[in-house]
């Protein structure tokens, strides 16, 4: 049953899902970039810094010793391990009062946590976009083109992939992306966005 604070909470909450290198991280860089007014919450993760990222854009990157203790004070809407060495976790305060609200609230998240959100965020108040490519094969060149990474790393990604194709049925919306057409990406899920918050 549904506590009093979750029945009164307006706002929606938009996880935009997805395989690595599917583009999830681009589509929610140019949203922010046409629409200022949409709330973007903050992840941690104790993955490494990336060339051209900035503490606090889209991730607050944590020692694993802070990310733990943030775990221990329910900091976290949901975090996971994820490709079986770093901490990504959703910053639970952040979303919580966005939604209380009335904002509309986006925000990429992989697809570990993807239930445990769902369990924990009303129907009403979340809309789930899954990010796909027409080839699967696509993204093991994305993400070798992104980033230098071992042979075994990349073993742990693609079994990553598996599993997260498979839960793409489980979201209410499956958007394509198209390599070089990140624009027409990004228009649908902006009028996925606007029609659901008619509702």
């Amino acid at each position: 049953m549904l506590s009093l604070h979750c029945i009164l909470m307006k706002g929606k909450l938009f996880i935009i899902v997805g395989p690595s290198g599917s583009g999830k991280s681009s589509v929610l860089l140019e949203l922010k970039k046409r629409h200022p007014e949409f709330t973007y919450p903050l992840s941690a993760t104790t993955r490494p810094m990336r060339e051209g990222e900035k503490d606090g854009d889209i991730y607050r990157f944590y020692a694993k010793e802070r990310f733990e203790d943030g775990i221990k004070n329910n900091e976290f809407l949901e975090y996971a391990v994820v490709h079986h060495d770093h901490y990504y976790g959703l910053i639970k305060s952040h979303i919580m009062e966005g939604l209380e609200k009335g904002e509309t609230i986006v925000r990429e998240v992989d697809i570990q946590g993807f239930d445990s959100i769902r369990a924990k965020i009303p129907k009403k108040n979340l809309v789930t976009i899954f990010i796909t490519v027409p080839n699967p094969s696509e993204l093991i060149e994305r993400i070798v083109s992104r980033a230098a990474i071992s042979s075994d790393e990349l073993g742990k990604r693609k079994e990553s992939m598996k599993h997260e194709f498979a839960r793409a049925r489980d979201c209410d919306y499956l958007v394509e992306n198209i390599q070089g057409e990140l624009n027409k990406t990004v228009q649908k899920v902006e009028d996925i966005i606007k029609s659901e918050t008619r509702k």
